[in-house]
């Protein structure tokens, strides 16, 4: 049976159109439920009356033209006309006004009664597919941009996301008079949402504006856009293969292997020397006998051993002469490090095809090209390009698309942060973030995942894979090219609101994953979420030296939606005991430079005591912070994060890195301990 949709989309369709009219809109709404103003097409004065009679005053009429998609803009509406009079003279007047184009006839519908104005829409993103779109009307829209994005399909919990996720909620909560019926809004975003996934010819839609009342709620004006839309793009099902040895291979091939110090076959290999990799390595060097003491092969296949990964260094247009000989001696994965493909050029995405199609057929799995392989601590495997010095085995799985940038990363951040998988992805010819994500998370050594993504392949299998691993193992991801170029040209007003990095916040936000700013801002919360367990309150307790700071600190926790917590009655007592005679204030603590390690530690158990403390942000002295490591370190939190901030932290970083040690993150700024601690506790909230 041939639903109502596909009929209208057909008509429109033998017409030459790539959008349905209003009136043929809302009779597909209205045939799913969906309240509308109604839509009687009239073809002259006399019949435009008669359906005004029929329908009661006030009426709208709307030019019906195939040539008129905006109406309001062209002057084809007419508002709150109250008798057969005013409707004659409209009718008479739309149709003067638009002769010489093709008229269908002119809509006839009631006027909606005041409410709220809404917009619900769907676009249509190249990455993850459709997108449902809602927001307040007017200025929320049109300049504020206050709108709350989904991946379609939606859930309910998506749906209620929505709607609490614009900032004039109040307006629709109740406010000065006005309201909204919330469940019958979210039944309506689920019915779109349904019917997109049903018919995913449609392109773009706008419902706009839909008044919202205290009782169910109009939709006044639709449209939508079919045909000539452009398809997510296409990617084969990921193929079924564990990547377990990947991450935990018995032998590695270094095809490309060097004994000249500063070559990247030498990094590499030296890499693999320098952590004392356990499985077997075999160089490959037709030019050498040994390196770095270990018998070479001219050729991967005069090895006569079973080979779990090849990394291959040779120039790009040697590469799949090399990537066939791996299949062909039975290589299970094959690991591309050399730049020069399509990231130089067309020539270059030639190469990669060849190379893609040789894997295809052999089923061997390839990572890269332009990446800097794979390091895991936990093998005491590191494959990157760049020399990496000692590492301790961590908990935090990387994911990177640039690869340099991944390793270079290290060389610092290994002192205050323990990595235990770093995997670069480069140009994703096949390995790709989502196989990543899926292989670093299921790592039982891997407790939280950070990502840098340039991009995003099979968006809608990244969605549903985020979403079923954070709420396991928490996932960081920073995604770069946040700015627009340019906008393309959009029949619909939700298509020029749904840009690409408001697409993505929405879908990390529905996939419960942690969106970060920059790569400090990724790497400060990686830290804390690494280091610490998540508050299950949002009552912050404030300890300082520094009345100024503690101020700050007050703002900021305030700024980031957290409180700060009270005390009960018998523990601030307790805590006034160990107060000078001249502080009084009890959050923020303010001990002046009268502070040290054993009040500090008293007062923080006092806080794990209260029922209202969620974390702690805890201001210490730079010159003497040392002294504090070992108390706090001592200390049991009862389940309850710290985050420390040390002014001027850059000048004690020998007694910094003995505090991040100890498992206690310690920051530049009240600012940063604020942020970590409320994106931390909405986490919690959200993952429940």
């Amino acid at each position: 049976m041939v639903d109502l949709f596909t009929e209208v989309a057909g008509r429109a369709e033998a017409e030459d159109r790539r959008y349905l009219m209003e009136h043929e809109v809302k009779a597909v709404l209205e045939g799913l439920g969906i309240s509308t103003t109604g839509s009687g097409v009239a073809r002259s004065e006399e019949e435009a009356v008669g359906m005004a009679e029929a329908i009661g005053y006030p009426v709208v009429l709307k030019i019906a033209s195939p040539e008129v998609v905006h109406k309001s803009d062209a002057g084809g509406v007419k508002l709150d006309l109250k008798g057969p009079e005013e409707v004659g003279r409209a009718y008479a007047e739309m149709v003067e006004a638009f002769r010489g184009k093709e008229i269908f006839g002119v809509s006839v519908q009631r006027m909606a009664p005041p409410g709220t104005e809404a917009i619900v829409g769907v676009a249509r993103d190249p990455t993850f597919g459709p997108i449902l779109m809602f927001g307040l009307g007017g200025i929320f829209v049109e300049i504020l941009r206050d709108v709350s994005l989904r991946s379609i399909p939606i859930t309910e919990a998506d749906a209620e996301d929505m709607i609490r996720g614009i900032k004039g909620r109040p307006l629709l909560e109740g406010y000065r008079g006005r309201s909204a019926d919330i469940p019958a809004l979210k039944a309506l975003l689920l019915e779109i949402s349904d019917l997109v996934v049903r018919h995913p010819e449609i392109g773009e839609m706008d419902l706009n504006p839909v008044i919202l009342y205290p009782e169910g709620y109009a939709v006044v004006d639709a449209r939508i856009i079919i045909g000539e839309v452009p398809e997510p793009s296409a990617e084969a099902p990921p193929k079924v293969q564990d990547l377990h040895d990947l991450f935990y291979p018995r032998s590695i091939a270094v095809i490309g292997a060097s004994g000249t110090r500063g070559k990247l076959g030498w990094n590499v290999f030296c890499n693999l020397i320098n952590h004392d990799f356990q499985g077997e390595l075999y160089p490959i060097n037709p030019r050498a006998e040994s390196i770095m003491g270990i018998k070479a092969y001219p050729r991967i296949s005069a090895v006569k051993k079973p080979i779990d990964v090849a990394v291959i260094l040779v120039q790009a247009s040697m590469t799949p002469e090399v990537v066939k000989e791996c299949c062909d001696s039975g290589v299970k994965y094959v690991i591309v490090e050399s730049a020069g493909f399509a990231e130089m050029g067309e020539a270059g995405r030639r190469i990669e095809e060849e190379m893609k199609a040789i894997t295809d057929a052999y089923g061997v799995r390839l990572l890269g090209p332009n990446c800097s392989g794979i390091i895991n601590t936990h093998c005491s495997m590191v494959q990157s390009i760049g020399i990496v010095d000692a590492l301790s085995k961590g908990n935090i799985g990387l994911i990177s698309q640039a690869g340099v940038c991944a390793a270079g990363m290290l060389w610092g951040l290994r002192h205050i942060m323990d990595f235990g998988i770093v995997a670069t992805i480069g140009n994703k010819l096949d390995i790709n973030e989502t196989d990543m994500l899926e292989a670093v998370s299921a790592d039982e050594n891997v407790e939280v995942v950070c990502m840098y993504l340039e991009s995003v392949k099979g968006g809608r299998r990244f969605i549903d894979a985020a979403r079923r691993i954070t709420r396991e193992k928490p996932i960081i991801a920073l995604k770069s090219g946040r700015t627009e170029a340019g906008k393309r040209a959009v029949a619909s007003h939700t298509a020029s609101i749904a840009g690409d990095d408001l697409v993505y916040s929405a879908v990390f936000s529905q996939a419960g994953v942690i969106r970060a700013r920059d790569y400090e801002h990724m790497f400060n919360l990686a830290r804390a979420v690494s280091k610490q367990p998540f508050p299950e309150k949002d009552g912050v307790f404030i300890i300082t030296y520094a009345g100024s700071l503690g101020v700050i600190s007050a703002d900021a926790v305030i700024d980031e939606g957290m409180r700060l917590s009270e005390l009960e009655p018998s523990l601030k007592e307790r805590l006034l005991a160990l107060l000078p005679e001249y502080v009084g204030g009890t959050n923020p603590v303010d001990y002046t430079f009268s502070m040290d390690a054993e009040t500090v530690k008293r007062t923080i158990e006092i806080g794990v005591e209260s029922e209202d403390v969620g974390s702690f942000i805890v201001i210490l002295q730079a010159e003497i912070l040392g002294s504090y490591v070992a108390p706090l370190g001592g200390i049991d939190y009862g389940g309850k994060p710290i985050m420390v901030c040390v002014a001027g932290k850059e000048f004690a970083m020998e007694d910094v890195i003995k505090m991040e040690n100890a498992g206690i993150p310690v920051y530049q700024t009240p600012e940063q301990c604020a942020d970590a601690i409320s994106v931390m506790y909405r986490h919690w909230q959200s993952s429940r």
